[in-house]
C-alpha cells in the first residue's frame, strides 16, 4: 500500500501558534516545535512571532544549509494544505541557493583579519593618547578614537551574531563576548534578543524593539495609542511626558544619539539581571565587568574631572554616528503593526529598509549596513558580498513592483528628521487639544 499523505489547513496550523503548543511551516512541511523553541540558538522570539505560519523564507535567510537535517525529528507528518509559493519567494529563494553554490556565505576575503587589526590600531592610540600625552588637544583626540573604535567593533561584533567569523563556533563565541562585553560594554546576549526579533518582525510597532523609544521617539501616530510591546511584554504609554519629549523629538534627536550609549549599558545590565533565561548568563557578566575596569581605569589616569568627562563626551559623540545610521535605515521607511507574515518576507523587509548609497571606499565606515536592505534579506551574507549582489536585488525589486530606496547619507538625515517631525506636529496638536479641553 503506497503511503498516504496527511494534510491540515493554513486555519489549522494559525491555532497552533502560541508556548505550548507552536507548529510551523517549512516548504509544506509542518514541524512542531513546542519544545525546541526552548533551546533554539536564535532565541525563543523568532519562534513565537512567526508560529502557526509558512517560515519557509525566513528559515532560508537565518541558517546555513546543515539546518535541515535537523528539521525530521520536529516533523509532525503532516503536509500543509494548499501550500503555494509566491513568485517573489520562488525567485528570493532561487538567489539564495546561487549565491550558497558560488561559496558567497563562507567566503569572507580576509575582512576580519584586516577589521581586528584595524580595530586594534585605533584601541593602541587610543589608550597610546591618554598615558603618553599630557596634552588637552591630545586626550580629546584619544577619546574620539576611541568611540571610532567602537563603531568598528560593534561592526564585528554584528558580523559575529549572524555568521561564523572565526574558524570554530567556540572561538566564534569567544569573539563575540570580546567585541561585544568587553571591549564596548554592551552584551551580545542583549544584542541577539533584540536583533533577531528586529530582523524577524522589520519595523513592526509592536514587535520590532528597534522603533519601540518611548518616551523620547515615536516615529509615528500609531504609537500615541498606547499600543503594547510583544517584544517587552508591556504598554507603550503614551502619557503627557511622552508628548511633551516627541513634540520635540525633531530638534532633540541627535543630542539623544550622543548619549544613546547610555541606554545601550542600562539595557545590557537589566537583561542580564532579570529573571529572563539568558544564554551563557555568567559569562556575559563576566566580559561586562571586564568593561568596567578597564574603561573606568582608562579615565582615571586622565588629570582632572574636567578632561574625564569630556573624553566620555567625545568617544559618546562619535560613536553616535553609528546610532544614527541604525536609525536611518529604518526610522522613515513604511511601518505597520502587528506579526510578522512569513509568507511576505522578502515584501516586509524591502518595505522596512533604507540603504545609504556611497562610494565603496566608504564601505569600511559603514560596516556593510549601508546595504540595509540586502543584509536584511541574506544576514547571513558577511558584508564584502553586499555590493557584488546589490544590483540583482534592485532588479529583483523592480521586476516585483516593490521598493527599493537608496539615499545619500544627507538626505537619509533628511527624511527621519522630517518623519521625526511630522509625528512631533501631531503629538504637539494633541497637547494643543488637551490644554483646551481641560482648560
Amino acid at each position: 500500500m503506497g503511503f498516504e499523505r496527511k494534510y491540515v489547513s493554513q486555519e489549522e496550523l494559525r491555532k497552533h501558534n502560541k508556548p505550548g503548543d507552536l507548529w510551523i511551516s517549512i516548504q509544506g512541511k509542518v514541524y512542531d516545535v513546542t519544545d525546541w523553541v526552548k533551546t533554539h540558538p536564535g532565541g525563543d522570539t523568532p519562534l513565537l512571532n512567526l508560529a502557526g505560519q509558512d517560515a519557509t523564507d525566513a528559515f532560508i535567510a537565518f541558517h546555513p544549509g546543515t539546518a535541515w537535517q535537523h528539521l525530521d525529528q520536529f516533523f509532525t507528518g503532516f503536509y500543509l494544505k494548499d501550500f503555494e509559493i509566491s513568485e517573489v519567494s520562488k525567485d528570493y529563494r532561487r538567489l539564495a541557493s546561487e549565491f550558497s553554490k558560488l561559496g558567497m556565505f563562507d567566503r569572507k576575503n580576509h575582512l576580519v583579519i584586516y577589521s581586528l587589526c584595524f580595530v586594534t590600531l585605533l584601541f593602541a592610540l587610543s589608550i597610546c593618547g591618554v598615558l603618553c600625552s599630557n596634552s588637552f588637544w591630545v586626550h580629546m583626540g584619544a577619546g574620539a578614537l576611541l568611540g571610532f573604535s567602537w563603531v568598528q567593533v560593534a561592526y564585528l561584533g554584528h558580523d559575529s551574531g549572524h555568521y561564523n567569523i572565526m574558524t570554530t563556533r567556540g572561538f566564534n563565541k569567544l569573539a563575540q563576548i570580546l567585541t561585544g562585553n568587553c571591549l564596548t560594554g554592551i552584551s551580545i546576549a542583549w544584542w541577539k534578543w533584540t536583533h533577531n526579533a528586529h530582523h524577524i518582525a522589520c519595523n513592526s510597532l509592536d514587535y520590532d524593539p528597534d522603533l519601540q523609544h518611548l518616551p523620547v521617539f515615536a516615529v509615528s501616530s500609531s504609537l500615541f495609542d498606547s499600543i503594547t510591546s510583544c517584544f517587552y511584554g508591556r504598554k507603550l504609554t503614551f502619557d503627557p511626558l511622552s508628548r511633551f519629549l516627541v513634540s520635540y523629538q525633531h530638534f532633540t534627536f541627535y543630542p539623544v544619539m550622543c548619549v544613546g550609549r547610555i541606554n545601550l549599558f542600562l539595557q545590557t545590565f537589566l537583561l542580564l539581571f532579570s529573571k529572563r533565561k539568558v544564554p551563557n548568563r555568567a559569562l556575559n557578566i563576566f566580559g561586562i565587568l571586564v568593561f568596567w575596569t578597564w574603561f573606568p581605569l582608562l579615565v582615571l589616569c586622565l588629570p582632572n574631572w574636567t578632561e574625564r568627562v569630556l573624553f566620555v563626551l567625545a568617544s559618546f559623540t562619535v560613536t553616535s554616528i553609528q546610532h544614527i545610521q541604525f536609525c536611518l535605515n529604518h526610522f522613515s521607511a513604511d511601518v505597520y503593526v502587528g506579526p510578522p507574515k512569513g509568507d511576505s518576507w522578502f515584501e516586509k523587509q524591502t518595505r522596512g529598509t533604507i540603504d545609504i548609497s556611497c562610494s565603496s571606499w566608504m564601505d569600511w565606515f559603514h560596516g556593510g549596513l549601508q546595504f540595509q536592505l540586502e543584509h536584511h534579506l541574506f544576514p547571513r551574507l558577511p558584508r564584502c558580498h553586499l555590493r557584488t549582489i546589490s544590483p540583482l536585488v534592485r532588479e529583483l525589486c523592480k521586476k516585483h513592483d516593490l521598493p527599493y530606496r537608496s539615499f545619500s547619507f544627507y538626505e537619509a538625515n533628511v527624511r527621519t528628521i522630517k518623519t521625526l517631525r511630522d509625528a512631533a506636529m501631531q503629538a504637539r496638536g494633541l497637547i494643543w487639544e488637551a490644554v483646551n479641553t481641560h482648560g
